[in-house]
């Protein structure tokens, strides 16, 4: 097998470029997306039903798409088509979503339900530019560059979503109305909207027209040995069941990773508004609300600069301490971050708490790709690594079939509890990296 090239800094970069535009998006996505469906009439209790759409379309795209992205070749490459292409119906969803009540005249739950079409739309578009981005890195960078790779992936990703996060605000500092009439959407969520879809198309395509993806028989050179020679023939079915014990291993921490992320962004924005501002149930309209809404996107912008930060010192502490103390330190301070928001009465210190989950979020974003890519047989990473999108989008889906009741059945409708049992859960994922087996741990056994 011929040596896969190093790649210079600045080839790297561009790799992963087009991260901080998707995640423009999604950051987006993740602050408004409870706000503007609260806007069109959804009530707090089926805020995480509407939220479904999104893991579901995750469930259902990843997979196939990498699967096709392992066996396709153009001009453009193996995954540029696929990046390119969600990144263009991305855009467009988000175009749309915010102006529901605009586009359906009609208003009332029709305009509800076309808010809900796009968001499956504009998340399952995501999920097609995700995916091929992370097999890319695994592609175009040697086993000894994908920690940096990935590092710089999440640096990207969490610049993006600081800008996206804090867009709101920034708008209505600037006087943007943040305030509408009952059933339509505030200017400068829709504004911000419209700047985050623009960045998302130029971010990707600086990825896709400065990335020489490697032609397929250069690519089998770099990538032919005996973990790779994987029949491409294998079912959908049989690739499940011969994933690596490594795949398994993270999935359990996934479990309890990506739980806890879906609840903070359903609820975060209620939880804020009843704990801070005092709001009563169901008022989504009221000048605290909003005001409420503006806070949690720049809490979230803070979280993703602190994740952006700690992504550039994470390779360093794992040369240090190993990927799986970082990987378990980080989900141990983002738990204790969820559950300090209950102990605070001013929503200033929030910028507290989200230095945790800031960390945490970082780990997320990059270690366990880090450590799956190095495991996985490079004819087949594609696949694999929409695979490993369920351990994603599971427990996304259970945590939106089941948080509505917790939240009205044991928690009495206060959302700041749903972000205490966030806080369990991640902590409860900190344990669990400890029985994750690392490449070198098989290979020494």
């Amino acid at each position: 097998m011929t040596k896969k090239p190093r790649l210079s800094f600045w080839q790297i970069w561009n790799v992963s470029f087009g991260f901080l535009g998707v995640q423009f998006g999604f950051a987006l996505q993740n602050a408004n997306a409870s706000r503007i469906l609260s806007n069109l009439g959804a009530d707090l209790h089926s805020l995480s039903l509407f939220w479904l759409v999104a893991p579901i379309m995750g469930l259902l795209v990843q997979p196939i798409v990498g699967a096709a992205s392992d066996s396709t070749w153009t001009r453009l490459g193996r995954r540029s088509p696929f990046i390119l292409g969600g990144a263009l119906v991305s855009m467009l969803a988000m175009f749309f979503m915010p102006n529901a009540p605009f586009i359906i005249t009609a208003g009332g739950a029709a305009a509800l339900v076309f808010g809900a079409v796009m968001l499956a739309l504009m998340d399952g578009s995501f999920n097609v530019t995700f995916q091929p981005f992370r097999a890319l890195v695994s592609d175009m960078m040697p086993e000894e560059q994908r920690n940096f790779g990935y590092s710089i992936q999440s640096f990207l990703i969490n610049v993006g979503a600081v800008i996206g996060s804090a867009l709101p605000y920034i708008l209505t500092y600037l006087g943007v109305a943040n305030e509408a009439p009952a059933g339509e959407v505030a200017d400068s969520v829709i504004w911000s909207f419209y700047i985050g879809g623009s960045m998302l198309i130029l971010s990707v395509l600086v990825t896709v027209f400065r990335t020489k993806e490697y032609p397929p028989e250069e690519f089998k050179q770099y990538n032919t040995s005996q973990a790779t020679e994987v029949s491409q023939k294998l079912s959908m079915w049989e690739t499940l069941l011969s994933m690596p014990k490594t795949m398994i291993q993270l999935a359990v921490v996934q479990f309890f990773s990506w739980f806890p992320l879906f609840l903070m962004w359903v609820y975060t924005v209620p939880a804020v508004a009843q704990h801070y501002w005092h709001t009563e149930i169901g008022d989504s309209s009221s000048a605290a609300f909003n005001e409420a809404g503006n806070w949690v996107g720049m809490s979230f912008a803070a979280y993703s600069l602190y994740a952006a930060l700690f992504s550039l010192v994470m390779p360093y502490l794992m040369k240090i301490l190993g990927r799986k103390s970082v990987y378990s330190l980080s989900l141990l301070l983002g738990g204790l971050g969820y559950i300090s928001t209950y102990f605070f009465s001013n929503p200033s210190l929030l910028l507290v708490s989200m230095v945790g989950i800031g960390i945490a979020w970082a780990a997320i974003l990059a270690l366990p790709y880090a450590i799956l890519s190095s495991v996985l047989p490079s004819g087949k990473t594609g696949i694999y690594m929409g695979l490993f999108n369920l351990t994603v989008v599971v427990p996304q889906i259970l945590s939106g079939l089941f948080s509505g009741l917790i939240l009205k059945y044991i928690f009495n409708n206060q959302a700041i509890y749903i972000l205490i049992l966030a806080g369990i859960c991640m902590i409860l994922g900190a344990v669990s990296v400890f029985f994750v087996k690392e490449k070198v741990e098989m290979e020494i056994k």
